[in-house]
């Protein structure tokens, strides 16, 4: 009976401590997955937030990146990890967004299984035409679609990426038929567009930011809602005659479903606060980035508004992942 009630106190007291443990994070190091590569803006997004929390939360945060099958191996790094919010995914429409739709053998559901922790920022996809185009104006483009059906082309970083989903939305949104011409990656597609074998290309602007600065591509519309200090003058795409017309992309932290509160609002409020410093806002402008925040539950609505929207583009435009 006194050795049940020693065991009783003992293990009373582990699941104390294990509670005060979460009350208190981080007690250790914590890992944010990256789905991509080392060097494009994912990964330098996810290193800022890994400098954020160490700064802010007073442990090593840590980035890895775990590439493969469109961003799917590196989120299924983070569910084959405990739900305590010590490993977070780098999160972008293309695991998280678009794959679900395109992928039916995905294994995960992302609001289902992943907790959105907190929504970083996003940035406005660009429409974009090397610099020598005859296309001047957005007005331009869409006259030229009409006037001669399927003989336009634009460029994507491949079937199924953001640049090729905005392009299609543009077509369903303006009724135009313009042909898709889909490269393995964001830099030979731009290298074309410079070098006049495709008309144009509806990209992430960060992906083409310096082609844009150097004057090799010309911005003729960007996909926000309203106009972005990123790119001062620049109309939106409805402004320049398209309606309906929104396509951004974004970037945010997420942890396996069932992470403690306490964990989730600790990670919450240090990017919250992280972000809005002068020098991240700064860092954020440079990599064409507007800086997000809010709580969980708005970066859920969030995802959700832009799984349901992905969804009926996909079906509507009949894409396919071959």
């Amino acid at each position: 009976m006194e050795r049940r009630t020693l065991l009783g106190l003992a293990a009373a007291a582990l699941a104390a401590r294990g509670a005060a443990a979460q009350d208190r994070f981080p007690v250790r190091p914590v890992r944010i997955v990256i789905p991509f590569a080392a060097g494009g803006s994912t990964d330098i997004l996810a290193r800022l937030c890994a400098q954020i929390l160490t700064e802010r939360l007073g442990q090593p945060v840590v980035a890895e990146n775990v590439t493969g099958a469109g961003g799917t191996i590196g989120a299924q790094r983070v569910l084959d990890a405990p739900a305590d919010s010590y490993t977070l995914m780098a999160g972008t429409p293309g695991p998280v967004t678009i794959n679900p739709h395109l992928q039916p053998r995905l294994p995960y559901q992302p609001l289902r299984d992943f907790e959105p922790v907190v929504f970083v920022g996003d940035s406005p996809a660009v429409i974009v035409v090397r610099r020598d185009s005859p296309i001047r104006t957005l007005q331009d483009l869409v006259a030229q679609a009409k006037a001669a059906p399927g003989r336009m082309t634009y460029a994507s970083a491949g079937i199924g990426s953001f640049a090729h989903l905005s392009g299609e939305l543009f077509k369903w949104r303006g009724g135009l038929d313009m042909t898709h011409i889909p490269y393995r990656g964001t830099s030979p597609a731009a290298t074309d567009i410079i070098g006049g074998r495709v008309d144009a290309m509806f990209e992430n602007y960060p992906s083409v930011q310096g082609q844009i600065s150097s004057g090799e591509l010309r911005v003729l519309a960007l996909g926000a809602a309203r106009r972005s200090a990123l790119l001062p003058g620049v109309p939106t795409v409805a402004e320049a005659g398209v309606p309906g017309y929104e396509s951004t992309s974004w970037f945010g932290l997420f942890a396996r479903a069932g992470t403690p509160p306490a964990a989730t609002e600790a990670i919450n409020a240090a990017v919250n606060a992280g972000i809005r410093t002068p020098a991240v806002t700064s860092r954020l402008a440079d990599l064409g980035i507007e800086p997000a925040g809010g709580t969980p539950a708005d970066f859920r609505a969030y995802i959700q508004r832009k799984l349901d929207e992905t969804g009926e583009l996909i079906r509507t435009a009949r894409i396919t992942a071959e």
